[in-house]
């Protein structure tokens, strides 16, 4: 198996995951906890796409401000699909939430972790190469923010703009919050959001959406005519403040939007969006350089 691979700062993760336009090349990424860099890599089962690859990655580089020189390699075909496993681990959450990659699960079950907690609900997951595994910042402070929302009450409707592999989404349903909707741009994602959700043997449907055209949401719309209690967004900051319009009105008078995403430098520009049309800052917390705010809607 030829890759294409090049190491960058884990700030430009998400916004080349974001304008990555390799067509049928999927990208992917990993960071070791003890590597400062996040390296991202094109798995190429025809050598022949090399070239292909490395323009895609080294354009999606020069949009987001990087000058990239992608390195074309061998790996094992075993290690491929294998490789995105080893830095994907069970992770507690909360006393009622633990994310648990679907190879772990029965380890999971049988740990002591899951015998001390008998709230705890297992979120089975696999990535794939969609977006969202939990060990994000921007995933992680989305998923704290769903699990003290459910805590507050449950008895909400939920969506997820952009919901990558399903994540936040399933989250919600597992903790109780009904009428749980997600759409995503990319239609990989959306099809790794309804795998996982069946191995959480949850009913939800992820659609394939836009922003750009509300009306490419029918699956969205089947729930009701009608805005949602809680609404998560974890996409980019440039992207929240773009879209602020279509994304407003998605959230019920009173709800809740939780952003995220959005690298801390330019967090008030999303804020001042937001509280433009109508929301105030609750809370937000940073991880790292990344920063999630949690919105009412007045």
């Amino acid at each position: 198996m030829t890759v294409v691979s090049c190491s960058i700062d884990e700030r430009y993760v998400n916004p080349l995951f974001e304008v990555f336009d390799g067509g049928d090349l999927i990208l992917s990424s990993y960071r070791d906890v003890e590597d400062d860099l996040t390296t991202m890599r094109i798995f190429v089962p025809d050598s022949a796409d090399a070239p292909r690859a490395v323009e895609a990655l080294a354009a999606a580089g020069s949009v987001v401000g990087l000058e990239l020189k992608p390195e074309v390699g061998e790996i094992a075909d075993e290690d491929w699909k294998l490789a995105y496993r080893r830095h994907f681990k069970t992770e507690i959450i909360s006393p009622r939430l633990a994310l648990v990659p679907e190879w772990e699960l029965d380890a999971f079950l049988a740990s002591d972790a899951n015998a001390a907690h008998p709230e705890l609900r297992a979120l089975v997951l696999d990535p794939g190469m969609a977006f969202g595994t939990g060990q994000h910042a921007t995933t992680r402070a989305c998923l704290e923010y769903v699990d003290a929302l459910a805590v507050e009450n449950p008895d909400r409707s939920f969506l997820d703009v952009g919901c990558g592999s399903g994540i936040l989404a399933i989250a919600a349903a597992l903790e109780g919050f009904r009428d749980v909707a997600g759409f995503d741009i990319d239609p990989d994602a959306v099809a790794n959001a309804n795998e996982n959700a069946v191995r959480n043997s949850l009913g939800l449907r992820f659609v394939r959406g836009d922003l750009c055209n509300l009306s490419t949401l029918p699956g969205v719309k089947r729930t009701g005519e009608r805005s949602f209690d809680v609404v998560a967004a974890n996409v980019l900051g440039p992207v929240l403040v773009r879209f602020a319009g279509e994304i407003a009105p998605l959230v019920a008078p009173g709800g809740k939007l939780i952003l995220s995403g959005i690298l801390d430098e330019i967090y008030h520009e999303v804020k001042g969006a937001y509280e433009a049309l109508g929301f105030e800052e609750a809370s937000s917390r940073l991880i790292g350089e990344w920063r999630t705010g949690l919105f009412a809607r007045r």
